[in-house]
């Protein structure tokens, strides 16, 4: 038997950063995609978000890989919205995502600044922060375009 313990901390904003993601919404979402993921054998630790993206720390299944996995979370949840039409208009995600593995001595503070969204989007918009993750991660801003 094979042991695999990969983290992974994703990230995914709404088509257009639009701002749909509401109190109420953001909350049936990330239920349902926490649900969703459990059926399929995938551990969420953490889920939440703000107005127009979502972020989410999670083991990653080695038999699906990391694309696969945030496109079965990304595509079923947008599937499941709009079929009991959650949203007043269709929820569309964006195509391009953030992942980054987490080691285990970044686990809390990753579980915070998750728990912590809402109070972390008062000082700082979703851009500037998806721009900073990319920043870290050695991504310029010529790659932003």
């Amino acid at each position: 038997m094979s042991y695999v313990k990969i983290w992974v901390h994703a990230v995914w904003a709404t088509k257009n950063r639009e701002q749909v993601l509401k109190p109420d919404i953001l909350k049936k979402i990330c239920n349902h995609i926490f649900g969703n993921a459990k059926e399929h054998g995938i551990y969420i630790d953490r889920i939440n978000g703000h107005d127009d993206h979502i972020h989410v720390l999670m083991l990653l299944k080695p038999e699906l890989g990391i694309s696969k996995q945030v496109q079965l979370l990304k595509g079923e949840s947008s599937n499941w919205a709009n079929k009991i039409q959650l949203t007043k208009d269709r929820l569309y995600w964006a195509d391009k995502y953030f992942a980054s593995s987490v080691s285990n001595n970044k686990i809390d503070f990753v579980r915070r600044y998750i728990d912590n969204q809402q109070e972390h989007h008062r000082k700082q918009t979703f851009g500037e922060e998806y721009k900073n993750f990319l920043n870290s991660l050695g991504y310029s801003d010529d790659d932003f375009g």
